[in-house]
Protein backbone atom coordinates (compact mmCIF):
# COMPACT_ATOMS: atom_id res chain seq x y z
CA UNK A 1 0.00 0.00 0.00
CA UNK A 2 3.13 2.43 -0.73
CA UNK A 3 1.46 4.25 -3.46
CA UNK A 4 -1.89 4.18 -1.66
CA UNK A 5 -2.88 7.52 0.39
CA UNK A 6 -4.62 7.61 3.64
CA UNK A 7 -8.15 9.54 2.67
CA UNK A 8 -6.97 13.05 4.31
CA UNK A 9 -3.48 12.44 2.52
CA UNK A 10 -5.51 12.83 -0.81
CA UNK A 11 -4.61 15.29 -2.64
CA UNK A 12 -6.46 14.45 -6.20
CA UNK A 13 -8.63 12.49 -7.75
CA UNK A 14 -6.46 9.92 -8.72
CA UNK A 15 -5.18 9.54 -5.26
CA UNK A 16 -8.89 9.18 -4.14
CA UNK A 17 -9.72 7.13 -6.79
CA UNK A 18 -6.50 4.22 -6.33
CA UNK A 19 -7.82 4.37 -2.81
CA UNK A 20 -11.04 3.49 -3.91
CA UNK A 21 -9.85 0.97 -6.02
CA UNK A 22 -7.85 -0.33 -3.23
CA UNK A 23 -10.35 -0.84 -1.13
CA UNK A 24 -12.37 -2.57 -3.40
CA UNK A 25 -9.90 -5.08 -3.77
CA UNK A 26 -9.71 -5.92 -0.28
CA UNK A 27 -13.65 -5.96 -0.30
CA UNK A 28 -13.55 -8.37 -3.29
CA UNK A 29 -11.33 -10.58 -1.02
CA UNK A 30 -13.66 -10.27 1.82
CA UNK A 31 -16.70 -11.15 0.36
CA UNK A 32 -14.84 -14.27 -1.07
CA UNK A 33 -14.39 -15.64 2.48
CA UNK A 34 -17.65 -14.69 2.86
CA UNK A 35 -19.69 -16.50 0.43
CA UNK A 36 -16.99 -19.69 1.67
CA UNK A 37 -19.18 -19.28 4.52
CA UNK A 38 -22.60 -19.50 1.92
CA UNK A 39 -20.80 -22.97 0.39
CA UNK A 40 -20.81 -24.39 3.87
CA UNK A 41 -24.06 -23.63 4.72
CA UNK A 42 -25.29 -25.13 1.61
CA UNK A 43 -23.51 -28.11 2.81
CA UNK A 44 -24.20 -28.21 6.25
CA UNK A 45 -28.23 -26.99 5.84
CA UNK A 46 -29.98 -30.70 5.33
CA UNK A 47 -33.33 -28.65 4.44
CA UNK A 48 -33.60 -25.53 1.60
CA UNK A 49 -36.11 -23.86 3.82
CA UNK A 50 -33.27 -23.42 6.21
CA UNK A 51 -31.33 -21.80 4.03
CA UNK A 52 -33.83 -18.31 4.40
CA UNK A 53 -34.11 -16.95 8.06
CA UNK A 54 -35.56 -14.29 8.53
CA UNK A 55 -34.61 -13.96 12.36
CA UNK A 56 -31.63 -14.33 11.60
CA UNK A 57 -31.16 -11.47 8.49
CA UNK A 58 -32.74 -8.95 10.88
CA UNK A 59 -29.65 -10.00 13.57
CA UNK A 60 -27.23 -9.67 11.31
CA UNK A 61 -28.82 -6.06 9.47
CA UNK A 62 -29.32 -5.15 13.31
CA UNK A 63 -25.22 -6.28 14.09
CA UNK A 64 -24.03 -4.32 11.21
CA UNK A 65 -26.45 -1.01 11.77
CA UNK A 66 -24.93 -0.86 15.43
CA UNK A 67 -21.18 -1.24 13.98
CA UNK A 68 -21.91 1.54 11.10
CA UNK A 69 -23.33 3.77 13.84
CA UNK A 70 -19.97 3.32 16.09
CA UNK A 71 -17.92 3.89 13.16
CA UNK A 72 -19.46 6.79 12.49
CA UNK A 73 -21.31 5.89 9.63
CA UNK A 74 -25.15 6.77 8.46
CA UNK A 75 -26.62 3.10 9.74
CA UNK A 76 -29.80 3.66 7.16
CA UNK A 77 -27.64 3.20 4.25
CA UNK A 78 -25.29 0.80 5.44
CA UNK A 79 -28.36 -1.50 6.94
CA UNK A 80 -29.76 -1.22 2.91
CA UNK A 81 -26.41 -2.41 1.50
CA UNK A 82 -26.18 -5.41 3.63
CA UNK A 83 -29.81 -5.72 3.08
CA UNK A 84 -28.47 -6.66 -0.65
CA UNK A 85 -25.71 -8.52 0.78
CA UNK A 86 -27.52 -10.48 2.21
CA UNK A 87 -30.32 -11.19 -0.44
CA UNK A 88 -27.65 -12.14 -2.93
CA UNK A 89 -25.78 -14.18 -0.32
CA UNK A 90 -29.22 -16.34 0.56
CA UNK A 91 -30.01 -16.66 -3.32
CA UNK A 92 -25.93 -17.77 -4.05
CA UNK A 93 -26.57 -20.16 -1.07
CA UNK A 94 -30.08 -21.44 -2.25
CA UNK A 95 -28.05 -22.10 -5.64
CA UNK A 96 -25.59 -24.42 -4.25
CA UNK A 97 -27.73 -26.43 -2.18
CA UNK A 98 -29.46 -27.20 -4.95
CA UNK A 99 -26.22 -27.54 -7.06
CA UNK A 100 -24.81 -30.31 -3.78
CA UNK A 101 -28.31 -32.15 -4.14
CA UNK A 102 -29.03 -35.43 -6.62
CA UNK A 103 -31.24 -34.49 -8.93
Amino acid sequence: MTDIKLPEQCETMVDVRAGVDHIDRELVALLARRFAYMDAAARIKTDKGAVRNEARKAQVLDNVAREAEAAGLPSARIRAVWNELVEQSIAYEAAEWDRGRPV
